[in-house]
Parts: structure tokens; C-alpha cells; sequence
């Protein structure tokens, strides 16, 4: 691994963690296709880069967080997702990433998910600020199907919201703020299981790089992503994520 590959997996960190086609998925991909062997500290880049995305969150969304009522919800989104991901975490990591078929059948059947919601007649009025914590709750157990690599936390969030009724470019934001603290105690959990890589001044560069795209990147995705949905369905993305799946299953 060096300093290009290192850009370019922060590049599509920043792209893919807060749009709705799976950064995990397209992470894996990408390091296949770039010929990258999964070593230790390849695991640990991808881990780390995440601070990226995270601090984009904290940075776009700063004010938001001093809302309590939205803290609470966010809270009790996030503790489902969290008990079944560290529940599930050896499954996930042994299992779960290693399946290139399931990834693959993840990215297509939420695509086809995509098209058939947007398609169906539902209204999307209800505003975050009327959501209760047993919605809220809801919400975070859909979060949890995110654990298969492919599904994607920030495609399920959504699709979830919407389907409650939640107005599409509310849903998104929400999506966004509750990554903060999903990201954040997932990334933690890796980096202590990692805490012995012992990491050199090259790998040092490369961390920082690669944390520092995936910032810029993910800031740019999320502004641009809300905006797109105030006028725009989340079908081109059903496609593309089939389209994708497809590609993947057969090459």
C-alpha cells in the first residue's frame, strides 16, 4: 500500500459513508481491484479513516448537538445497532466481510428496495423534531440490518424514515448525525482490538492523508446529498446499486 492507494480509499470514504450505496462495500471493492492484500495495518487504515467522516458529521452539523431532545433520539436510535453489532462483531468481521456474494445480493435487494419505495404512495411530511424515542428506536433496530456489509446504515436510516413518513432530506440529516456516534463506537471498538499495530512513519503519512480526503470529501457528499433529495427520489441510487451488485457477483 502507498500514498496514492491511500487517497484514493479516503476519497471513496468520503463518498460512499453518508450516501446510500454502502462504503463498506465499495471499500472492499476498491482494495480488491487495486490489488491490496488485507493486511493488519490495511484493516486499521480503513478503520481509522473514519474519524474523517466523523468529524465531517461534528463539523456540518456542530449546533444540532446541543438540541437534548435530539440527543435523545439519536441515543436511543444508536443503542439497537449497538448491542447487535457487538453482539454479532467476530460474525461481522470473520464472516460477514469475506462473503463477496452476500455483499453483492446486500447491494442489489436494498437497490431493488429503493426503486419499489419510490414508487409506492406514501406521504413524507413528519419533521425530525415530531419523532418519538419508541420511533427512534425503530429507526436504530433498522440501522442494525447495516451490519452485512452492502446494506448501508445511511440507505436503511433513510428508507426506514421514509417509510414513517419522514420527509426525505430530514431523513438524510438524521441518518448523517446518528453515523456520529454508530462511527464512532464502532471505530473505537476496532482500534483497541488493533492497539499493537505498531505503525511507521510512511503509514503515519498515509493515515493521515487518507483522514484528512475522506473529511473533505464527506463534508462536500453530505451537503450535496441533502440538496439532490429536496427535488430528487433515491431511485438513480437503487440502480446504481444494482448495476453495482451485479458487476460484483459475476466479476
Amino acid at each position: 500500500m502507498n500514498i496514492i492507494h491511500a487517497a484514493v480509499l479516503g476519497l471513496i470514504e468520503g463518498l460512499t459513508e453518508f450516501l446510500p450505496i454502502s462504503s463498506t462495500a465499495h471499500m472492499i471493492m476498491a482494495s480488491r481491484l487495486m490489488g491490496l492484500q488485507q493486511t493488519e495495518f490495511l484493516t486499521f487504515f480503513e478503520v481509522f479513516i473514519q474519524i474523517g467522516a466523523i468529524f465531517a458529521v461534528v463539523f456540518l452539523y456542530f449546533k444540532q448537538f446541543f438540541n437534548m431532545n435530539l440527543v435523545k433520539q439519536l441515543l436511543f436510535s444508536f443503542v439497537p445497532t449497538a448491542i447487535i453489532g457487538f453482539l454479532l462483531y467476530k460474525v461481522i468481521k470473520t464472516i460477514f466481510f469475506n462473503s463477496n456474494i452476500l455483499i453483492s445480493m446486500s447491494l442489489i435487494m436494498i437497490g431493488i428496495l429503493f426503486v419499489i419505495v419510490e414508487r409506492m404512495k406514501h406521504r413524507e411530511s413528519k419533521s425530525i423534531s415530531q419523532m418519538s424515542l419508541q420511533v427512534a428506536v425503530i429507526i436504530g433496530l433498522a440501522q442494525s440490518f447495516a451490519v452485512v456489509p452492502g446494506v448501508s446504515r445511511a440507505g436503511i436510516v433513510i428508507l426506514a424514515m421514509m417509510l414513517l413518513g419522514f420527509k426525505r432530506d430530514e431523513s438524510a440529516q438524521y441518518s448523517f448525525m446518528l453515523a456520529l456516534p454508530t462511527l464512532a463506537a464502532a471505530a473505537l471498538l476496532d482500534v483497541v482490538k488493533m492497539s499493537s499495530v505498531k505503525l511507521s512513519l510512511s503509514e503515519i503519512q498515509m493515515l493521515a492523508m487518507g483522514t484528512l480526503i475522506a473529511f473533505v470529501v464527506a463534508y462536500v457528499s453530505m451537503k450535496w446529498f441533502v440538496a439532490f433529495l429536496q427535488k430528487k427520489k433515491l431511485t438513480a441510487f437503487g440502480f446504481y446499486r444494482i448495476g453495482v451488485g451485479i458487476i460484483s457477483l459475476f466479476f
